[in-house]
């Protein structure tokens, strides 16, 4: 991109010193040294007399932009721009770097294209890295002693480091400060502040650089620990983790006594539906066995239980002689029909042979 300006710059050059060569102008200011943050803009400007033909602006000994009297302002990148400004003294031109990059540090030129007639400035890209401490806070106890480390890290040049405690800066022989070489040109920086506080303070680490308007800073706190306040502190902290411990055992307590409440209640009424669930099996049983026995004994009859079983005996029982056949037909006096309170004399019948003892069950159908 470079060498191709160049092609298109040198012809415009030679086109425009043929006809300025019996004409005398000069530059009348010429652009002043700039220091910028990576990534902002950089203005430069050029002030030449009347009867200029062309101006040419060179970063580094590379053309950039160049303005010519009679087309003006001729721009091969978007970097690099112009706004002219023409007066009753002179022509003003003002070349504007955009999005300034470390590489664009250096030498930039303007060149009228006369002998002996060109001015130059110097532009500085500075970049502004990271700045921390490493703890926020910090607790000291009494009569020790604290190192506290600030960093620095991706700055370009590297950064100057300060401290400052309430407002007032520290006295750089309580701190040490080293840098290094990091990565793609830029720098690190490591702050090491002792102290020995005596009171509660608040610390801060400044970096800065010619570009920022306004040093970067981070902030510590450095708590001051009394030793009478930290034994009442614990004291304090004891108690605390008493009450909190007693608190949180007592809501336990009540959860496991509401659990075991829960649990007997349940047991005890799962017993009971089982216990009931078993008496109706129960008495569903003793319906079907009730309704069994009852068709027993209207089946087989039911047992005589008056019934007294007679004595073994060993008669001989004497034979009868047959009687007469009597007439079935006869009358007896309705007058002589009364109750004989004779004892009724049973038959003898003689029996030649042994009646073996045998149990005789009278059953009644009922």
């Amino acid at each position: 991109m470079e060498r191709f300006q160049q092609l298109i710059l040198i012809p415009l050059i030679l086109t425009a010193s043929l006809p300025g060569l019996g004409f005398c102008y000069s530059i009348i200011n010429g652009p002043t040294n700039a220091t910028v943050l990576a990534g902002s803009e950089a203005r430069f400007n050029c002030t030449v007399s009347v009867g200029w033909v062309i101006l040419i602006w060179l970063s580094n000994g590379n053309p950039v932009l160049t303005v010519i009297n009679s087309q003006g302002a001729v721009e091969t990148s978007d970097r690099f721009t112009s706004q002219n400004y023409t007066s009753s003294n002179g022509f003003t031109s003002e070349l504007i770097i955009h999005n300034t990059q470390l590489s664009d540090s250096g030498k930039i030129e303007c060149n009228i294209q006369q002998l002996s007639e060109s001015s130059f400035a110097f532009l500085s890209v500075q970049v502004n890295g990271s700045l921390f401490i490493k703890n926020s806070t910090l607790a000291v106890k009494e009569n020790s002693t604290v190192e506290i480390v600030c960093e620095a890290l991706g700055w370009a040049p590297a950064p100057d480091i300060a401290w400052m405690t309430n407002d007032s800066f520290i006295d750089k022989s309580k701190y040490v400060t080293q840098q290094s070489q990091g990565s793609n040109d830029l720098h690190n920086a490591l702050s090491i502040l002792t102290l020995t506080p005596t009171d509660t303070e608040v610390l801060t680490c400044l970096a800065d650089i010619e570009a920022l308007p306004n040093p970067q800073n981070a902030t510590v706190t450095v708590i001051f620990v009394n030793s009478t306040i930290e034994n009442d502190y614990s004291e304090d902290s004891r108690s605390t983790w008493v009450i909190v411990l007693a608190v949180v055992l007592s809501l336990v307590g009540i959860i496991l006594l509401i659990i075991i409440i829960v649990v007997v209640v349940r047991c005890c009424c799962l017993k009971k539906k089982g216990s009931t669930y078993q008496n109706e099996i129960r008495k569903v049983s003793a319906e079907k066995k009730k309704d069994g026995d009852l068709e027993n004994r209207q089946r087989h009859g039911s047992e005589n239980q008056g019934y007294i079983p007679e004595e073994p005996w060993n008669v001989q029982i004497p034979r009868t002689a047959s009687l007469p056949k009597m007439s079935s037909k006869f009358t007896v006096p309705s007058a002589d029909l009364h109750t004989s309170s004779v004892p009724k004399v049973r038959p003898q019948t003689r029996i030649d042979h042994l009646i073996s003892p045998k149990k005789i069950r009278k059953v009644t159908l009922v």
